[in-house]
């Protein structure tokens, strides 16, 4: 982890910068993207895509999503329709 100086400067931890190749004098840009800091090398395109593929890629994620939930609740009606040991006890016992 990186702390901030008093003048406002950071350095960059050795196993990203050579990850990244990243050497002294390099510029980097700082970007905000809601409620973090994305640090991208000067010069280095990040890859975009399109708000319509955004939007499809979103909607994908959003039927996966409702799938997992209502495999849920299935399953969790079966679980509270099976026998237990109690029930079975009971089952032939009047009383």
């Amino acid at each position: 982890m990186a702390k901030v100086t008093s003048k406002l400067q950071v350095t960059v931890p050795k196993a990203i910068a050579d990850r990244y190749g990243l050497k002294p004098g390099d510029e980097i840009e700082w970007i905000a993207a809601g409620e973090t800091i994305r640090v991208v090398p000067a010069g280095r395109t990040t890859p975009t895509i399109d708000v319509e593929r955004r939007l499809k890629l979103f909607d994908a994620a959003t039927e996966r999503q409702r799938r997992r939930q209502a495999h849920r609740r299935v399953t969790r009606a079966l679980k509270d329709r099976a026998w237990r040991r109690e029930d079975v006890y009971r089952r032939g016992r009047a009383g």
